[in-house]
């Protein structure tokens, strides 16, 4: 029997981190720990997708917190699914679920999906107060988002590499490399000198 470990923060690993999850699943014996850096709610995430293709019958998908699994009831379900159709089990935290013999009981069952529905009320009601926070904002006049730019804010490099450029002496792609910038930024800071004319 094996443990396979998953773990998920919602931003990447320069704003959120998952070593503690991940210290916190080998300490209980998860080998390998899958991850991914995306929110709860969405499809498509390679490593639990992963994650569940390595279970073999008797194992068990191991997560910290079921809102790390996922915080969508509909997700949830489907890695249930899963799950029992691989007649393994699920540990969320220090709480196992035994799906080994094809299905989880009626209890445990229930039990799982409340945890799940908790995940999903905890995400609706963040994104509803910060709805509010911004309809709030926006009633006192605050402006939200990023600043506006100007010409002011162009790098100096994407303006003395403008020439050679508009003289066809190198491509776009250079030009953005050589300034140390992606294609669609180097676009506009080029709108934004055309707009100085």
């Amino acid at each position: 029997m094996a443990m396979i470990g998953y773990a998920r923060c919602s931003t990447n690993d320069s704003r959120q981190d998952v070593e503690r999850q991940i210290r916190d699943l080998t300490d209980i014996g998860a080998e390998p720990v899958f991850n991914d850096y995306a929110s709860g709610a969405a499809d498509g995430r390679a490593g639990l997708s992963r994650a569940l293709a390595a279970l073999c019958p008797g194992d068990v998908l191991a997560a910290t917190e079921v809102s790390r699994l996922t915080r969508r009831l509909g997700k949830l379900l489907d890695v249930i699914d899963a799950v029992e159709a691989r007649k393994a089990k699920i540990r969320i935290g220090a709480v196992e679920f035994d799906a080994s013999s094809g299905k989880i009981a009626a209890m445990q069952l229930a039990m799982l999906q409340m945890m799940g529905v908790f995940a999903e009320l905890e995400r609706n009601l963040t994104i509803e107060r910060i709805g509010s926070g911004v309809a709030n904002a926006r009633a006192k006049g605050v402006r939200l988002g990023r600043p506006k730019k100007s010409a002011k804010d162009v790098p100096q490099a994407v303006i003395d590499m403008r020439s050679a450029y508009q003289a066809g002496e190198i491509t776009k792609a250079g030009y953005a490399k050589a300034c140390g910038i992606s294609r669609p930024t180097l676009d506009k800071y080029l709108k934004l000198l055309e707009c100085l004319r």
